[in-house]
């Protein structure tokens, strides 16, 4: 064998040894990582999920701003882009100065769109009305309030009773109606003397 044969042999051996050794090596560092991973995933807390004094504010693009306060929010684990709320209020700030404002036992709230969905205790109030119910879908992108279950709408002159009240928030054009057909909005006209 000549000297180069045998050079070119080691070199082609010690390529080998480094191949072999890099392979291992970052398949050893994959294990531990993957190791690691599920070690963290194991020991998390679900408590670490919990937001204290959540505070989100957003405006749409006519300026219109939606600021929503709640005293606890729980991240929801198989979507991080959801939050459930409890003790909820949230002020709805019109360009022409008009506010509408919300409260609400607990809520969802969506961090990419800010669509919220308030339940249990809902109160509306906005000017002299105010509204209450079991459920309120709001979102900024409909730029409505879906107000059902159990709702109550009050103003100095009228008390109405229904089972949906949907609101346009830009044109204030509201529509009222029950599920079934058959079934009357129920209103109640007041007077200063009393209830007629």
């Amino acid at each position: 064998m000549t000297k180069r044969f045998i050079i070119q042999i080691l070199i082609g051996i010690f390529i080998i040894v480094i191949i072999f050794f890099f392979y291992f090596k970052l398949s050893k560092e994959e294990e531990q990582v993957s190791r690691v991973e599920q070690s963290v995933v194991e020991n998390l807390d679900t408590t670490t999920n919990i937001i204290n004094d959540v505070n989100y504010s957003s405006k749409d693009a006519k300026g219109n701003e939606y600021i929503l306060y709640a005293n606890k929010g729980q991240i929801d684990i198989n979507n991080n882009k959801i939050i459930f709320l409890t003790k909820v209020n949230a002020n709805i700030k019109m360009v022409d100065g008009q506010k509408i404002i919300i409260r609400s036992d607990f809520g969802k709230y969506n961090i990419d769109n800010n669509d919220t969905i308030f339940s249990k205790n809902v109160s509306i109030t906005y000017k002299s009305n105010e509204i209450k119910s079991d459920y309120l879908d709001f979102s900024l992108i409909r730029n409505s309030l879906i107000i059902s279950k159990n709702v109550v709408y009050s103003n100095q002159e009228n008390t109405l009773k229904a089972d949906v009240v949907e609101i346009d928030i830009m044109s204030k054009n509201t529509k009222i109606f029950m599920y079934d057909e058959k079934k009357k909005v129920n209103i109640k006209s007041l007077n200063i003397y009393g209830n007629n």
